[in-house]
């Protein structure tokens, strides 16, 4: 069974060249946030308390590291595809489009950046 359309198998393309993997990366990252946030919720509300050093306690464990980094990264990418699409869809001027999309794309890897930064530096045992 292929989940190419017929003319993407004749010609090899789809209708944008690229709308089925973006589809399934939007896809695969919701689906990786499911059991990623249950998780998250899950965890925080476990513990005995939320101050800064029992959550930090908590984030000293590499499992929860680890899990934390792969939800801020996971969460960051499919926040930037959302919001690709949405720029796409309703920005039609090409040159703002453009500049909105590097834009879109660099606050997210400072975000992501940032997140993963902050996690392994709590993690690590360094001030917040």
């Amino acid at each position: 069974m292929s989940l190419n359309t017929p003319l993407r198998q004749v010609l090899g393309l789809g209708s944008a060249k690229s709308g089925v993997h973006h589809w399934w990366l939007q896809r695969l990252t919701s689906v990786a946030l499911v059991p990623l946030s249950i998780w998250f919720v899950v965890s925080l509300l476990s513990l005995p308390a939320l101050d800064h050093g029992t959550v930090a306690a908590w984030m000293h464990h590499a499992l929860t590291a680890l899990l934390l980094v792969l939800l801020v990264l996971t969460a960051a990418w499919h926040s930037r595809l959302g919001l690709q699409v949405i720029i796409e869809d309703y920005v039609h001027t090409s040159g703002t489009r453009t500049l909105l999309l590097v834009l879109v794309g660099f606050a997210h890897v400072f975000l992501a950046a940032a997140g993963v930064f902050a996690i392994l530096r709590v993690a690590a045992g360094g001030s917040a």
